[in-house]
């Protein structure tokens, strides 16, 4: 008889997965659990021994480091001797630039998907050192961009460029987004929008929306593009929109009207504008929606009509603001007493300046007897039509000398409204008093002070580096994005006397320590801050992990750089 004895070996091997979902709050979670594979009857299995997602990343990096050694465990005795430390990458200012986008739900408009980290990097390497997408690469190199963002997957310059590309076509969704997350839990929102254009230059002629027209930074025979910008009653940017570089301000405004009467569902909106937006036929483009309103101003021009007409007096226009009401329109009047001075010191500076110009004709004039007295008269008049004062100060000659005559009649009837303003509005007093009208007009220069950051003054809107209209569009997007965790940074270091530049340059320097087993680094460690490093993050609130998972991704760049650049 022969006996046959089967017997069966379960071979098990565990492991640690980690897994990226996300959440239906649009917030993404890391899964890491403990498995094992077995095989059973020639089957491969798997099964779940422990969830290890509360467990800090250092505990699980020491799960790791026991499971690859589990078949020789006396060399875990000995560890330490291929266990080092190093220097890692910044991660102090990359942390507070994230924690203020998601506070403020940039990164939840932007999404957990691929495209939305990459957009939500653009956005932090915007914030804390701008620069072309290639700079942004190489930024992302020297800090820990994937880790921070949970990427296991690098990125290079290409992949930035198209993800302007995926902004652009995301744009309104990722606008609605942010404006429903700033006006959650608000009471009756007051549904006024302040709104301004610019515009920006380019150095070369390849930009698919640049074109010709009239150049606010002053630079002649360059292309440039022109530039709305959308924001709330607080001046925080609700939506910015690139326009054609010939495009006027006024063909820029109906479109904005549209914007938040059908795209935000608002049911009663204000614009305010300046005098050069809002003209009659804006107001009358208005008529044609239901429940919109608008605040502007009069020009000098205008202000003299109504007071021909009888409709104000110039005796209304004082310190405090005046009301008037005429045809169903309001007129806010208020004399600004400190404009008043500093057109009166503007008008003497100038004078002098004439005076010393007219001082270096006569005494041409007496040292060359030849010279004709009219041709340094047409000098002296054209500086003084030049600096428009030709109104009340004329020259005039006496005996080979040119003298300045000053009509003061003249001189007065210049100065009467020196200061003067008036706000125009048709919004009923029920919304809003003849305080409230005066300032929201105020507040236009929100949106300049925005222009000057996201332009020159931190965030460097130019150089643009892009040619695709889309591209366009999704840089400036950007920029707005960067502008307001900007604005907010503002607001939470305002009492620590310091720039936004400043407070993030000093959080650069608190880089993490690597923890590298046998020439692999299986932990990103981040120390205690400094002290100035502890205030900056304390102001803002923000709390820094312990650690930082290291995935391992590469960033990579596809342009090298110069000749010229690696010998300089």
């Amino acid at each position: 008889m022969t006996v046959v004895i089967t017997i069966s070996y379960i071979v098990v091997t565990m492991y640690i997965t980690q897994t990226t979902a996300p959440s239906k709050s649009g917030q993404s979670y890391v899964c890491t659990l403990l498995r094992e594979s077995y095989r059973e009857g020639g089957v491969v299995k798997n099964r779940t021994i422990a969830n290890l997602s509360r467990c800090r990343p250092e505990e699980i990096a020491a799960i790791r480091l026991a499971l690859e050694h589990k078949d020789n465990l006396a060399e875990l005795g000995s560890i330490d001797k291929s266990i080092r430390l190093q220097e890692g990458p910044s991660v102090g200012a990359i942390w507070t630039v994230y924690s203020i986008a998601k506070r403020l739900g940039i990164e939840k408009a932007l999404g957990t998907e691929r495209a939305g980290k990459l957009a939500l990097w653009q956005v932090i390497a915007r914030t804390i050192d701008q620069g072309s997408r290639l700079s942004a690469v190489r930024l992302a190199q020297a800090h820990a961009a994937c880790d921070m963002l949970n990427m296991a997957r690098g990125f290079d310059e290409n992949d930035l460029y198209d993800n302007l590309g995926w902004l652009a076509e995301h744009q309104k969704r990722i606008e609605l987004s942010l404006f429903r997350t700033r006006r959650k839990g608000k009471e009756a929102p007051k549904e006024i929008f302040l709104y301004d254009v610019t515009s920006s230059y380019f150095e070369g002629m390849c930009n698919a929306l640049a074109d010709w027209g009239y150049n606010r930074d002053g630079k002649k025979g360059k292309k440039q593009v022109v530039i709305g910008l959308l924001c709330d009653e607080l001046g925080d940017p609700v939506s910015v929109e690139v326009f054609p570089g010939n495009m006027s301000d006024m063909k820029t405004f109906a479109p904005q009207v549209t914007k938040v009467a059908d795209r935000f569902g608002c049911k009663r909106v204000t614009m305010v504008g300046d005098r050069g937006m809002i003209k009659s036929a804006q107001i009358e483009q208005l008529k044609e929606y239901e429940n919109v309103y608008y605040i502007t101003a009069l020009t000098k021009p205008q202000i003299e009509t109504l007071i021909q007409k009888g409709v104000v007096q110039l005796s209304c226009f004082d310190e405090k603001i005046c009301e008037i009401e005429s045809d169903g329109i309001r007129y806010v009047l208020r004399r600004n007493p400190q404009r008043v001075e500093d057109l009166k010191r503007s008008r003497q500076d100038k004078q002098a300046s004439v005076s010393r110009f007219l001082g270096k004709r006569n005494h041409y004039l007496t040292e060359h007897a030849r010279a004709k007295v009219a041709i340094a008269q047409r000098a002296v008049t054209a500086k003084i039509v030049q600096l428009k004062l030709d109104a009340w100060l004329k020259v005039a000659v006496v005996n080979r000398e040119l003298q300045l005559q000053e009509d003061s009649e003249a001189l007065m009837e210049a100065s009467r409204l020196d200061g003067c303003y008036v706000v125009k509005s048709d919004l009923p007093r029920e919304y809003a008093d003849a305080q409230t009208v005066h300032d929201r007009y105020k507040d236009l220069a929100l949106v300049e002070r925005a222009f000057r950051t996201s332009k020159t003054v931190l965030l460097e809107m130019r150089p643009w580096f892009v040619h695709l209209e889309k591209n366009t569009r999704g840089h400036a997007l950007v920029v707005m994005l960067a502008y307001l965790v900007t604005r907010h940074l503002q607001q939470v270091w305002v009492d620590l006397d310091l720039t936004v530049e400043e407070g993030l340059d000093q959080l650069k320097t608190l880089c993490a320590t690597q923890i590298v087993v046998k020439n692999e680094v299986r932990c990103i460690q981040i120390p205690v801050p400094r002290d100035m490093s502890q205030k900056l993050l304390k102001a803002a609130d923000i709390h820094l992990p312990t650690a930082l998972p290291s995935l391992g991704a590469q960033v990579v760049t596809r342009k090298k750089l110069t000749e010229r650049r690696v010998t300089h």
